[in-house]
Parts: structure tokens; C-alpha cells; sequence
């Protein structure tokens, strides 16, 4: 063999690992596009009422134009998947979708498997503002929104802002500094919440339930309002998956390939924020989702951002829509914070995958 027929037997070897790579890259989006879908189907059908997945699914595709599949099926349980259901399990998949991607988005620019979306002390002040908000003696009922979620989406835009502004060192913002200050801040917040828990009464269950997560009381006008944030946040984050590659090397190789570093982490650090609070607001805090889905993807396909990215998205809005549905199902009639559900399927998962392929990919 020649030279030139080495050389080319090379390139087509690398030519056919791309395609095997591209190949393999939508067969990944599609598969969890596909359980994103099923698990929708799922949770509308399961609940106290149970529903068949035939009627389910005619329901459902019957909001697709031109198609009218539920006009045989009983009112009642058009009302129950369209106005009870489905508005939980989108909320539910927009909150999940929103934290897997801001904590793809954390992990990525601190270069930290263990980084989360609460890393900034997000969490803290989201439960401060709501447990401030439980205790005022008057609500914003005039509003769409009502006093919890305003004041818990302050109080977690508020923390943010404070620690990237303690952090922030003239131009830069030194990414352990930006770390010790968010844990500091979010230990600060934790224990004026939990001053106000000792002595909030009457209270006190409602507030601990909200600080566990949940969305029991989910409705459209909430599905409604969340969605422009996780859209837009989520494709800001997307759009500058190219110069977070380029991060992952170090910060200053990074800035001597043409990538302006400090523009960049400030820009996503905003949209991470944002996307986050703006879930946390609506159905307290739920932890867990945003490290263990962003992390087993990267454990299963790589970190490559430009994929890691919208597998994270869909990923994520599968699980929490999956851990939902066992959050209202598990107990019968009762329903358990989402939450406790979250940490209790995804921690023994997160350990078998770490067991299974005994390395970090990063």
C-alpha cells in the first residue's frame, strides 16, 4: 500500500466515524424525544381517575389542527386530562427541562461535575422570599401570580445578583470567588428561613411543603408564564454552546482563541439564573435534577455542549415529569413532595452509572 492510499484509507475511516457519530448524536435525540412523549402519555393517563392511553392519546392529538379524535370520548375525562393534567405534566416538564439545562450550563462553566442550579445561593433566596411571603399578613391575590412566586422569584434573582456582584473583581469574576460566595450567601439566607420557620405558627406545614417541592396547584396561567423564560434562556444558553466547549480547556487558552470569556460567563450565567428562578418560583425546590441528568449524559454521551445541551432539556423534562407522576400516584389519594421522589429514584441511578462506567467524563 502507498502513501496515498494510507492516507486516504485515514480520512475515510475518519469520514465514517463522523457519520457513526452524527448517527449516533440523533438517534439519541430522537430516543428521548420519544420517552418525553410516552411519558406524557403516562402521567395523563395514571392518577386517581384512571384513564385509558387510547382515550389519552386521542385527547391529546386531538389539539392538533384538524383533528377531532375525542368527540365520542365523555366530557369528564377530556376535562381531566386537558384542564387537571396536562397543565401539571407541562409545568412539570418545563421545570425539569429548566433545571437539567442551567445545571449542564453551572457544570460547564465551573468546570465542576458537582456544580447545580442552586449553586449561587438561587435556592435560598427563593425559599426566604416564599417563606416571607406565607407570613405577610396579606396577599397580591389582584395579580396573575399571586405574593409566593413574585417575592420567591426576587428573593432568587435578588441572592444571584448580590453574589456576582460580591464576586466580581473590577472586570473579572474569578469563578471560585463567585463559588465561596454563593455558599456563604446561601448559608446566611438558609438560617434567616429557618428562623422564620421556627417561629411561623400556623404556617409551618405550608411552608415546609413549598421548600419540598411540588405542583399540585399547577394550572395554564403558570405553563403559560414560565414558557417565554425556559424558551428564551434555554436557546441564549444553546446559541454560546460553541465558546462553553472552548471553556472546558482553561480560561485563558480560551481568550487567546478569540472567545471573550467574561462576556460569556456573565451572559450565561443570566440565562441560568433566569430559567431557574423563574421554575423555582412556581413549584418550590427540587433538587436533585439539576446534577444527575446533565451529569448522566454527560457520563452516557459525552460533554460535548452542542449535544449535551438539548439532551439535557429533553432529558430532564422527562424525568421530572416521570418523578411527578410517581409523586401523585406512590400513596393513593396522598401526594408526596416531588422532591423526596427525585432524590430517591435519581441517587441510586446517578451510583449505578458512576459504578458502571468509573470515570468522569469532563
Amino acid at each position: 500500500m502507498t502513501i496515498e492510499d494510507s492516507g486516504h484509507s485515514h480520512l475515510a475511516k475518519i469520514v465514517w466515524e463522523r457519520v457513526i457519530y452524527r448517527r449516533r448524536r440523533l438517534y439519541a435525540v430522537a430516543g428521548l424525544f420519544l420517552l418525553l412523549w410516552l411519558a406524557i402519555g403516562l402521567a395523563s393517563s395514571l392518577g386517581s381517575a384512571q384513564v385509558s392511553p387510547v382515550m389519552v392519546w386521542q385527547v391529546l392529538l386531538s389539539l392538533l389542527p384538524g383533528l377531532n379524535l375525542s368527540s365520542n370520548i365523555p366530557d369528564t375525562v377530556v376535562t381531566i386530562v386537558l384542564d387537571i393534567r396536562l397543565p401539571r405534566i407541562l409545568l412539570a416538564g418545563l421545570v425539569g427541562a429548566s433545571l437539567a439545562i442551567a445545571g449542564a450550563t453551572y457544570q460547564g462553566l465551573f468546570r465542576n461535575p458537582l456544580a447545580d442550579p442552586y449553586l449561587l445561593g438561587i435556592a435560598q433566596g427563593a425559599g426566604l422570599g416564599a417563606t416571607i411571603a406565607f407570613l405577610l399578613p396579606f396577599s397580591l391575590a389582584a395579580t396573575a401570580l399571586g405574593l409566593i412566586p413574585v417575592l420567591a422569584f426576587a428573593g432568587a434573582i435578588l441572592s444571584a445578583g448580590i453574589v456576582y456582584a460580591v464576586a466580581r473583581v473590577g472586570k473579572t469574576v474569578p469563578m471560585t470567588t463567585l463559588i465561596l460566595a454563593g455558599v456563604a450567601l446561601g448559608a446566611f439566607l438558609a438560617s434567616i428561613t429557618s428562623y422564620l420557620l421556627v417561629s411561623s405558627g400556623e404556617q409551618l406545614h405550608s411552608i415546609v411543603l413549598w421548600l419540598m417541592g411540588g405542583l399540585s396547584l399547577s394550572h395554564w396561567g403558570e405553563v403559560k408564564i414560565l414558557l417565554p423564560y425556559i424558551l428564551v434562556g434555554s436557546l441564549i444558553i444553546h446559541l454560546y454552546s460553541r465558546p462553553l466547549n472552548i471553556m472546558q480547556l482553561d480560561e485563558e487558552q480560551a481568550q487567546q482563541l478569540g472567545v471573550n470569556v467574561e462576556r460569556v460567563k456573565l451572559i450565561l450565567l443570566f440565562a441560568a439564573t433566569l430559567i431557574t428562578a423563574a421554575a423555582v418560583c412556581f413549584v418550590g425546590i427540587i433538587g436533585f435534577v439539576g446534577i444527575i441528568v446533565p451529569h448522566a449524559i454527560r457520563l452516557i454521551w459525552g460533554a460535548d455542549h452542542h449535544f449535551l445541551l438539548p439532551l439535557s432539556f429533553l432529558g430532564g423534562a422527562s424525568f421530572l415529569i416521570l418523578a411527578d407522576m410517581l409523586a401523585r400516584t406512590v400513596m393513593g389519594t396522598a401526594e408526596v413532595p416531588v422532591g423526596i421522589i427525585t432524590a430517591f429514584c435519581g441517587a441510586p441511578f446517578f451510583i449505578y452509572l458512576l459504578r458502571k462506567r468509573k470515570r468522569v467524563i469532563f
